[in-house]
């Protein structure tokens, strides 16, 4: 059996072509009223599948979060599962953003669910939390990378209350942000033309102070509703711009319910992210 390709070059070709956006895929009970929707499963159903369609064979990487399916139980989870298939069917790649993260044959099972190819929830990267040590999260970068899978980890996040934890000194005086960052760039060494590991780090930071060259992607929320735009990237990811899948949910969504607006509304926040990044990396197209 051949072995899978990797996700980093999956995720650079799909960068390259479809241009460098993750959009979310985020049913908050007010999205599914301003969309005329039930907060049901028939409107979360409804959402999701319109936003697939609008989306999926047009932008780099889609992103529905784990926890507005799960609140309704197992019939969300099933319409998370058809959501996941159908927009890796239609193209786009799958980053289902759960923020797993525990110890050993816990770990494992997390690491099954969204990571083993025979998983009805298989996608081609999940978001997990390392504050249970890096090394807590072996069994997950070991599958992702058997199954041509990808993984971003939280490092330095948008929210106001992650400093507190990630802000704070390991022994050695780095912060334990910048331990994860290493980790992360360990784990991707030599890997081209992207590793395997993403790290989460938020547009919204200003100058983070860290180095943030880790051979892998970096998933950047925090433009739209929390206040960054395209034009910060360039000072918050300095000379790793080019990596950066900047990350936008309700900035898209609200001008749903029509497929041609959210197309339209995608489209242009990808090519104010490319026009911000251009001045930076003349490679990058």
């Amino acid at each position: 059996m051949s072995r899978a390709e990797p996700f980093g070059a999956r995720l650079r070709r799909a960068m390259d072509t479809r241009g460098p956006l993750c959009v979310g895929i985020d049913p908050h009970a007010s999205l599914l009223s301003a969309w005329g929707l039930g907060d049901d499963v028939a409107g979360l159903e409804r959402f999701a599948r319109t936003t697939v369609e609008a989306l999926a064979d047009r932008v780099a990487v889609l992103k529905p979060q784990s926890a507005f399916f799960e609140r309704f139980g197992s019939r969300g989870v099933a319409v998370l599962e058809r959501t996941v298939a159908d927009a890796r069917a239609a193209g786009a790649l799958v980053l289902t953003d759960a923020k797993r993260g525990d110890i050993g044959s816990t770990m494992a099972a997390y690491a099954a669910t969204y990571l083993d190819a025979g998983s009805p929830l298989f996608s081609d990267a999940v978001t997990l939390s390392p504050y249970l040590g890096f090394g807590s999260l072996r069994p997950a970068l070991d599958l992702a990378a058997a199954n041509g899978a990808g993984v971003f980890v939280l490092a330095l996040t948008s929210n106001l209350e992650g400093a507190e934890v990630q802000r704070a000194t390991a022994p050695d005086g780095r912060t334990l942000a910048q331990v994860v960052l290493d980790h992360i760039a360990a784990e991707n060494a030599g890997a081209e033309p992207l590793g395997p590991v993403g790290a989460v780090v938020g547009a919204t930071l200003g100058d983070t102070g860290a180095d943030l060259d880790v051979n892998g992607p970096l998933l950047a929320p925090g433009i739209g509703a929390q206040g960054a735009t395209p034009a910060d990237l360039p000072a918050v990811f300095g000379a790793a711009v080019d990596r950066v899948v900047p990350s936008v949910s309700r900035g898209i969504l609200r001008h749903g319910p029509g497929k041609g607006q959210l197309r339209e509304a995608a489209e242009r926040l990808r090519d104010e992210v490319r026009a911000a990044v251009d001045h930076r990396n003349e490679g990058f197209r």
